[in-house]
């Protein structure tokens, strides 16, 4: 049997987060009353004149920028004809020839390069609600601003996919363009794929599953799809284009209609917008606005901070908490301490991915720095910096309100290993059964000497003197 790979490319709509729609002043707010949100405008009136909203426009240049893309200096609407219910124009203003941004990629962790050919400008449809038999339309969402983003097809796995959707996700927060919340509609993909023989260079007959809002459908469907046409090139059958839905239910892709090409469409020039001039001096400011982006950030982490790739990369996923870590070490001698406490001890107050993303605490970076640098100056143990961090988060408070010049003092290195002589004479049943191999036995004398101590010793060092004791 032949051994097959996935050619995939997608076309990702990223939602605007600007204030209003792209073509008229009606609220882009999310969850209200269905037909609440809507105009003239936005519903297709006769004789209403569209506006394009500027900040549309500096949006997606800023997604362009942040994704390698080239900038156009020309760029212009078209009109894209279809019916359907959701539409109430029958055409959607969109992008053809002439988008925005052309020609960027997102690089990989295997170090490949997706392909991006265009980023266009366009707006949403409204949305079909389907129930008990009956189709409704909400047309709240209707001219709400997006871009499309649309790969080449350099995607050649499953895993691939999901990288690239991850990557382009994390870029559009972190640029701030989006909130990107695949649940609400805000990023999702059409993924188009085709089969072919492993090494061959030609492309298959590629179908397209529409609307993929969640990573786990989405890799499920890309599955089920890929099997589906492998099975039918080794019966001897034709995979045929068309355009598919894919069921949650059953975990399988059905036929929605025959896959369009764009003359299918018919687009052309809207008449009633003007043409978009992009000049360089705009471009370049743009520019200078974008943050530090994921991966050159991730990078910093790793080279300037020692940190592992994989706990920089749990900082880096969330932008509010890679703020509040950047304000938190500046000034610290050992910043892994700080991404150390963060994953170890504020997210397990954090257990949701929102929370993670508002990260919202009732302490301040520079007093959550004032923690860590007690711990570098030895002057609190793990330990006791752990168990104030907690108070921290649950009350607010200063750690000189949390901490009394007791705990300030420390142990001395002498006070420790008379402490853990006395441990040792105490427990001679434990020293005899670690002697016999329990290494169990070893850790309750650790234990009683933090007992002992009131957790304030420093466990490492009491570690290394109970070990001189009893070996």
């Amino acid at each position: 049997m032949a051994e097959y790979e996935i050619v995939s490319g997608l076309e990702t709509h990223v939602e605007l987060s600007t204030k209003t729609k792209i073509f008229c002043s009606c609220t882009t707010q999310f969850g209200s009353e269905p037909n609440t949100h809507c105009c003239p405008i936005c519903i297709g009136l006769p004789g209403v004149m569209p506006k394009l909203n500027r900040e549309v426009v500096h949006y997606a240049i800023k997604a362009g920028l942040a994704t390698n893309c080239t900038i156009n200096p020309i760029a212009k609407m078209d009109r894209k004809n279809y019916v359907y219910p959701d539409l109430p124009k029958a055409y959607q203003i969109s992008q053809y020839d002439k988008p925005l941004c052309s020609n960027g990629y997102i690089q990989l962790k295997n170090g490949r390069k997706i392909r991006i050919l265009r980023i266009h400008i366009e707006e949403d449809a409204g949305k079909l609600v389907h129930e008990h038999g009956d189709t409704f339309v909400d047309y709240n969402r209707g001219g709400v601003p997006l871009i499309e983003i649309v790969t080449e097809p350099d995607i050649r796995s499953i895993d691939e996919a999901i990288e690239y959707v991850e990557k382009l996700q994390l870029i559009m927060k972190y640029i701030g363009v989006s909130d990107c919340k695949m649940q609400e509609g805000s990023l999702r993909c059409d993924v188009n794929i085709s089969v072919r023989p492993k090494g061959s260079e030609k492309l298959g007959t590629r179908t397209e599953i529409k609307n993929m809002n969640s990573f786990t459908f989405m890799q499920k469907a890309m599955q089920y799809e890929f099997d589906r046409q492998t099975d039918i090139i080794e019966s001897g059958g034709e995979v045929v284009q068309e355009t598919l839905r894919f069921n949650t239910d059953t975990g399988e892709t059905s036929s929605m209609r025959s896959k369009e090409d764009a003359h299918d469409y018919r687009y052309f020039r809207e008449p009633d917008l003007v043409t978009i001039e992009t000049p360089s001096e705009l471009v370049e400011q743009i520019r200078a606005e974008l943050p530090e982006l994921p991966d050159s950030k991730i990078e910093r982490y790793v080279n300037d901070y020692g940190i592992s790739e994989t706990d920089a990369a749990i900082i880096v996923k969330y932008r509010k908490v890679a703020e509040f870590f950047d304000a938190t070490v500046k000034g610290l001698k050992k910043p892994k301490g700080a991404s150390n406490m963060i994953i170890s001890q504020i997210f397990k107050h954090l257990s949701t991915d929102e929370q993670k993303e508002t990260f919202d605490l009732k302490f301040t970076p520079e007093m959550f720095r004032e923690l860590l640098e007690l711990v570098e100056a030895n002057k609190i143990n793990s330990n006791l910096a752990k168990s104030t961090l907690d108070k921290m988060i649950e009350t607010g408070k200063a750690v000189r309100e949390l901490i009394d010049e007791k705990d300030l003092q420390g142990i001395s290195e002498d006070d420790l290993k008379k402490i853990c002589e006395d441990v040792v004479a105490q427990n001679q049943v434990a020293v005899n059964d670690y002697h016999n191999g329990k290494e169990a036995a070893f850790k309750s004398l650790v234990g009683g000497v933090m007992k002992a101590t009131r957790g304030k010793a420093d466990a490492r060092l009491a570690t290394e003197i109970l070990k001189s004791l009893v070996d």
